[in-house]
């Protein structure tokens, strides 16, 4: 007997679960941001207050150690965590760490890009870990905090030895304001605006330890740099960066939001009520996964289960047993549906992840939202799945 599920009424106030860019927080208007520096040079004064008091704020609301450095650099988290490896990596050996797409791309950029010496990396299946045990205790490491497109995080770093010698790099753009990270144990960390606080894109942010500064300083590469990964000048730490000035132009609208943003978070009670808030939209999803008998997580192991991209294979046999092609067929047709009836955007898994489902639930994703967009799950997939 097949069961049909009633289509829903109530929809989400906001229906975008995309992962990147994320919902905005909620509250947003445009109306807040007529306060932003528009057609004023980057290099006013009032420009640069106000890039100052993003990285100052972004210091203190997120707990970093007084002697780490903020940066606001080009080219999102992406740039961020390149300019690092570009200028950083070779001087020691390098162990690579990676269990979906971003993390891949920087095997990629070890590999055959820098084509480093003595690198070795260590990738996983998306929904797995690797062996983090295979880290070695003089080798610098490279890793994702936060699997985006994988929905598995870290569960912790304890495997990251202390040595004052080498440099830890830590792409954490999707656990920074939703995750404990511990700052301590890594060199470099680097985010973007529009994972966690639904923030514009192209801007990263840069976090560097007095140790990744050492690096850069007593280090030089035998490669050529872009003017966009210079972190230097006659071999010492360009201090401007640190203090608002940017490689190249930022767009002073996105640093208005992203400054509104961190109002909201100091507003809400800092990032660990956005943390709370993530935690309890991953419960609301796994109360629901219990009971489904269609969907379940990708992650198998809740302990390293991501709370703010939580992915989903299909299990329902008549979409499972379809080729790849065909099972992407079957999401793409169900988002369709969601989208025409204004109820949920964006939740395809990744392009290159197994397919299925994939639902941002960051701290600008109202729990209640969650729990009104889960009939709506239900519906689409009976809908599509009565046609095969």
């Amino acid at each position: 007997m097949t069961v049909t599920t009633a289509k829903p009424v109530v929809r989400p106030a906001c229906p975008h679960f995309s992962s990147g860019p994320t919902a905005k927080y909620p509250g947003f208007s445009l109306q807040n941001l007529v306060t932003a520096a528009l057609g004023r040079s980057h290099r006013s004064g009032d420009a640069k207050k106000k890039l100052k008091a993003a990285i100052d704020r972004t210091k203190l609301i997120l707990g970093i150690p007084d002697d780490y450095r903020v940066a606001i650099v080009p080219a999102s988290d992406t740039g961020a965590v390149e300019m690092c490896m570009w200028s950083m990596l070779g001087a020691k050996p390098v162990d690579v760490f990676a269990w979906e797409a971003f993390g891949q791309d920087w095997v990629t950029d070890a590999v055959k890009q820098l084509k480093l010496a003595n690198c070795n990396t260590h990738v996983a299946e998306f929904g797995q870990l690797p062996d983090f045990a295979k880290a070695r205790d003089d080798a610098d490491i490279i890793f994702t905090w936060n699997g985006t497109t994988s929905g598995v995080r870290v569960k912790d770093v304890d495997w990251i030895k202390p040595n004052p010698d080498r440099v830890v790099i830590c792409d954490a753009t999707s656990a920074a304001f939703s995750q404990d990270i511990v700052w301590e144990k890594l060199d470099v960390v680097t985010y973007s605006w529009q994972k966690c606080l639904g923030g514009e894109a192209a801007h990263g942010m840069l976090i560097l330890s007095p140790n990744a500064v050492r690096r850069l300083e007593s280090y030089t590469p035998d490669r050529a740099l872009p003017k966009l990964f210079r972190m230097t000048k006659g071999g010492k730490i360009d201090e401007e960066l640190f203090q608002g000035a940017t490689i190249n132009t930022p767009s002073m609208l996105c640093v208005e939001d992203y400054l509104q943003a961190l109002d909201w978070v100091e507003r809400l009670g800092g990032w660990k009520k956005l943390k709370a808030r993530s935690d309890e939209s991953l419960a609301i999803l796994t109360e629901w996964e219990k009971k489904s008998d269609w969907v379940e997580f990708l992650c198998k192991d809740a302990s390293v289960r991501s709370n703010t991209g939580v992915t989903f294979r299909i299990k329902d046999a008549r979409v499972a047993g379809l080729d790849e092609a065909g099972q992407r067929d079957f999401v793409k047709k169900m988002m369709k549906r969601l989208e025409t009836e204004n109820a949920c955007f964006d939740a395809a898994g990744y392009a290159k992840a197994p397919p299925g489902l994939r639902i941002w639930v960051g701290g600008s994703v109202e729990p209640s939202d969650v729990k009104k967009l889960l009939p709506w799950l239900d519906w689409a997939f009976q809908e599509e799945a009565s046609k095969l």
